[in-house]
């Protein structure tokens, strides 16, 4: 399979180490989706022309994925100041989100950038990647949308995203099992095909509007869940649209999930500054 992210990218400054991380939920699906086996992966984002936006850019070409439709700007990389828990769980603290590059421009796609996106089988993207306005353009291809926590969207953003995308990714933690059955299915209600609900430490929900379908996380050494979220995407997407099938897809985002809490970072290169 091949996919295509879009949207946010950023830099996870981790204070306790005075390090930084490539992440963002685009980029960090992209690249574990490579990981798990997709055949080509690409990423369209909002990059800046400080050491933070070159970090990002030479992970990204050590992990093979094409870069040549990025935007550069100058200015300020994204970047998000974060610190660990005692359960290893990471506590974002504050973001330049005011002054770094990706808050003073939007993507706007042209013809060019559509022809190149039929080369993939699926886009994913996200909440924090500001691309509403052109999600209708972009249904030509499945889309893939991560939806965050229940505090980032309401009934009127679902309205105005979901006629558009394919499949639904949230951060369910703190949600009541009836909340989450009434999400799943007003969202099916605009013709999404599949609904994933994840919990943190509790079994992800999945629903495909006939059946729904329990996961629970691997047996791991937690290090750091700093893009575990992602990374079960990431691996559901990739293994989904090689197998069409919701229950092996799962296992391995479960899988792909539990290998990034393994190691700092969303998918590693620590780079201390």
């Amino acid at each position: 399979m091949k996919l295509v992210g879009i949207g946010d990218n950023v830099v996870d400054y981790y204070e306790d180490q005075s390090t930084i991380y490539p992440g963002g939920n685009a980029l960090n699906v992209t690249v574990i989706s490579k990981r798990n086996g997709a055949e080509k992966n690409g990423y369209i984002g909002i990059i800046g022309d400080d050491l933070e936006a070159r970090h990002v850019l030479e992970a990204l070409c050590h992990e093979e994925i094409d870069t040549s439709k990025i935007r550069k700007m100058y200015g300020s990389n994204g970047k998000a100041y974060v610190a660990l828990d005692e359960n290893g769980d990471r506590v974002f603290k504050k973001t330049n989100r005011e002054s770094r590059v990706q808050s003073k421009a939007t993507l706007q796609f042209t013809n060019e950038d559509l022809i190149y996106l039929k080369e993939f089988d699926v886009i994913h993207t996200s909440i924090n990647s500001n691309i509403e306005h052109e999600l209708q353009r972009l249904s030509f291809k499945p889309i893939s949308f991560d939806f965050s926590t229940k505090n980032k969207w309401n009934n009127e953003y679902l309205q105005k995203v979901c006629p558009f995308i394919q499949f639904a990714f949230f951060s369910g933690s703190g949600m009541s099992q009836d909340e989450i059955d009434s999400l799943m299915s007003y969202v099916h209600t605009f013709g999404v095909k599949i609904v994933v609900v994840t919990k943190g430490g509790d079994p992800a929900i999945c629903s495909d509007g006939e059946k729904r379908y329990l996961q629970s996380p691997v047996e791991t050494e937690i290090v750091d869940t700093m893009g575990a979220g992602d990374s079960f995407i990431a691996g559901f997407l990739t293994s989904y649209f090689n197998t069409n099938d919701v229950k092996i897809a799962l296992r391995n985002a479960a899988i792909s999930a539990g290998k990034t809490c393994e190691k700092y970072g969303a998918f590693g290169y620590g780079k201390r500054v």
